[in-house]
């Protein structure tokens, strides 16, 4: 008899099955995918850390989850610099003075404000609604048309006017040159890749792959005394009071005969013509000098039940419904819900590491 089944061995399922290890509980962690590490599992290819479901670049300012981090694995100094490209321009992103730069000419940062704030006047929003809105009111009308709109829109599956506005609010806008695409403290990826270091967050756990809870659940549940379910709420509860939208994504990857392919990890096409948001070139992740490389091509698309999710759309429609199944949650006395589908809820990795530390520790 375990005492937790663990329905997930993403980072939210590692942590706390780690956690709970170390107080001495016995633990089952069960994925129906055959590897470890959720959405950050890293596969060698030609000695290349892919990523296989996208690009996961570690930051936080969060201490106490930044050395909890450094238990499992030695980080590299990789900063997060992608750029983007506009139908053949190239801009720095986030949006600093480089990118001013180049969109404008202008060279001091009084100038660009002034740029900005003229473009935002011109557009007399007062009180953004949308999206939409929300950018022009933060970059003005130029940046928004090349470097947000049509990125936004492929990303989405929907108008940027028909986007809740604090989406756009993640991005980072400063008058500097800098091309550090975070502001945290801390940032950098495992060496080696993230699999390594969910393994030794494992060690010692009973692990089963390729198991799907729900074509075994009664026998599943019956092996443990409390469940930690990380995967989609409304799938949990069969889909009884409807289904949460996601976001789904399609990745063509390819082993190139060549050393270096874009010069930078990360590429956004910002263009709507151009079907996927961004090329990643995985080895700039590590700074690797291999002889070949590894490219992956990020299409989003709409998602349908029984295809990976990715993103939970949070505007208000589904934030609503995922309300009423948080009741429902609240009324199961031995199941834990968690991660980014089990609380239906944008987390970065950090948020995630945070969210099952203090699961664990109320639940411990």
């Amino acid at each position: 008899m375990y005492d937790y089944l663990i329905v997930g061995a993403g980072l939210f399922g590692a942590v706390f099955a780690h956690e709970a290890t170390k107080k001495g509980k016995n633990c089952l962690v069960i994925d129906k995918r055959p590897h470890i590490g959720g959405n950050i599992y890293t596969e060698n290819v030609e000695g290349i850390a892919v990523h296989k479901y996208g690009a996961h670049i570690f930051h936080t300012s969060n201490k106490e989850v930044w050395d909890y981090v450094q238990q499992f694995a030695e980080f590299n100094r990789y900063t997060n610099s992608p750029v983007a490209n506009y139908h053949g321009e190239i801009y720095s992103m986030p949006f600093n003075m480089y990118t001013f730069n180049k969109m404008w000419g202008v060279v001091t940062p009084r100038e660009a404000k002034q740029k900005i704030d003229e473009q935002v006047k011109a557009s007399k929003i007062d009180n953004p609604q949308n999206l939409e809105e929300q950018a022009i009111s933060l970059v003005g009308k130029d940046i928004y048309e090349k470097l947000v709109k049509g990125y936004t829109e492929k990303q989405w599956g929907r108008k940027a006017t028909e986007l809740p506005a604090f989406i756009i609010k993640r991005l980072p806008v400063r008058f500097t040159y800098d091309n550090n695409y975070f502001n945290d403290t801390y940032q950098g990826i495992p060496i080696g890749g993230y699999t390594g270091m969910v393994e030794k967050m494992l060690e010692g756990i009973d692990i089963r792959l390729g198991v799907d809870f729900f074509e075994n659940r009664e026998e599943l549940q019956k092996e443990a005394r409390t469940t930690v379910f990380t995967g989609m709420i409304d799938e949990y509860f069969n889909y009884t009071l409807g289904e949460l939208e996601y976001r789904g994504l399609k990745f063509e990857t390819e082993l190139l005969e060549e050393k270096n392919y874009q010069g930078n990890a990360v590429v956004n096409y910002t263009d709507y013509e151009t079907p996927y948001t961004r090329v990643i070139e995985h080895k700039h992740f590590e700074f690797g000098t291999q002889q070949k490389t590894v490219i992956t091509r990020e299409y989003p698309q709409k998602w349908v039940r029984g295809e990976e999710p990715y993103y939970p759309m949070n505007d208000d429609k589904n934030n609503s419904l995922y309300e009423k199944y948080r009741e429902l949650a609240d009324k199961e006395t031995d199941v834990i819900f968690g991660g980014r589908l089990g609380q239906y809820k944008y987390y970065d990795m950090d948020d995630v590491i945070e969210a099952a530390l203090n699961c664990a520790k109320e639940y411990i």
